[in-house]
């Protein structure tokens, strides 16, 4: 049953002011191949720290997961959270919308010998709620709530395909090499234009709902090598101005006083969220 109550948070225009400032247009214009190389970033990042974001994930909810589970797993990217989770259950079935990612995540599966995991090349928000109800003992989602226009719409879509359980997992606070470079090459003070904390939505849409939520934080880290960081820090900084050549190396030069040994290592924390279906 809803809950309603005087202390009822209107979450909806904060929500979208944050998400219009989040949501823009990557610029760059030095480097055709940009994209082909931060895809093979997130892959690489992952398999040099073995995928311990999924893993520390996976951890904190092994009390919920059984080896007879079906999964689904919104957004699953370069299967940071896919492949621990494959380990772990029966069936991953991984929606990912973007057709480029879709293929490197089943070439890297293919590569390891994952057969329990199906790709589903699909958008999410356009998949019709019977198709999916009732099918999974585990629906989850992971660094993916920006992506979503009507907050409140995903998370009914999650519960209705779930028969067991739903969960959320949303990283937290964004490294200071970020925020620095953004300030040094936008020339305005930073205001949180890209951090990624989102949790406090669903918290807030979920508890007037009156459901009853589990959290817990994890903490990982990421390391990165010099063009990697850069691509990283540019992945940010293109949505305000236009990365040319002269502010892609401006951005390389900026970047290379953050590492250590050659490389950056970035200390990062998330959020894990999740509830029993009612």
């Amino acid at each position: 049953m809803e809950h309603k109550s005087s202390s009822y948070i209107d979450w909806r225009q904060v929500w979208n002011g944050m998400r219009k400032a989040r949501i823009r247009p990557l610029r760059i214009t030095h480097d055709k191949a940009f994209e082909r190389h931060f895809l093979a970033d997130q892959f690489a990042k992952d398999q040099a720290n073995n995928y311990q974001y999924g893993r520390k994930a996976v951890k904190t909810l092994s009390s919920l997961l059984g080896p007879d589970f079906e999964v689904l797993e919104i957004g699953a990217g370069p299967g940071t959270l896919t492949i621990p989770l494959a380990e772990k259950v029966k069936m991953v079935k991984a929606m990912e919308i973007s057709p480029k990612m879709v293929t490197a995540l089943r070439n890297e599966l293919e590569n390891k010998e994952i057969r329990n995991v199906q790709v589903i090349e699909n958008d999410w928000m356009k998949v019709e709620e019977y198709k999916v109800q009732g099918k999974f003992d585990l629906v989850i989602c992971s660094h993916f709530l920006w992506q979503v226009e009507d907050l409140e719409l995903h998370l009914k879509k999650m519960e209705n395909a779930s028969r067991q359980f739903c969960a959320i997992i949303q990283p937290s606070g964004r490294d200071a090499v970020v925020r620095d470079a953004y300030e040094a090459m936008v020339s305005r003070p930073y205001q949180g234009q890209f951090e990624p904390d989102a949790d406090v939505f669903p918290y807030i849409i979920l508890r007037q709902k009156g459901r009853l939520l589990n959290t817990r934080t994890i903490e990982y880290a990421i390391k990165r090598d010099r063009p990697q960081l850069a691509r990283y820090v540019t992945s940010f900084i293109g949505r305000y101005i236009e990365v040319d050549k002269r502010v892609d190396e401006a951005i390389a030069d900026f970047v290379a006083r953050y590492l250590q040994n050659d490389f950056h290592i970035e200390q990062c924390k998330a959020v894990v969220m999740w509830w029993r279906i009612l």
